[in-house]
């Protein structure tokens, strides 16, 4: 998920040359990626309102894994959006 995270360095680092919109997609998507990160942890988040991704059952890595699917088609749409704006 390390590339989806450099889709909003990036952005933010071009923020004079991309709109502020793409910026804050980019963030967006890091955050949620990163969230995910945190469910799927080895640590407790339930109280902190992070539900927990149980990566050690078929049903969790089946949930992580749809999770990264959809990351992945995001990811490409701001990829797409962000080499428009240099354009």
């Amino acid at each position: 998920m390390r590339i989806r995270r450099t889709l909003y360095k990036w952005s933010y680092k071009l923020s004079p040359l991309v709109p502020s919109e793409l910026v804050a997609d980019c963030f967006a998507l890091a955050r949620e990626i990163r969230t995910l990160d945190m469910r799927a942890s080895p640590y407790e988040l339930a109280d902190l309102g992070y539900p927990a991704v149980r990566v050690e059952t078929p049903e969790g890595r089946a949930e992580y894994a749809a999770a990264q699917r959809g990351f992945a088609e995001r990811a490409a749409v701001l990829r797409a959006r962000l080499l428009a704006a240099l354009d």
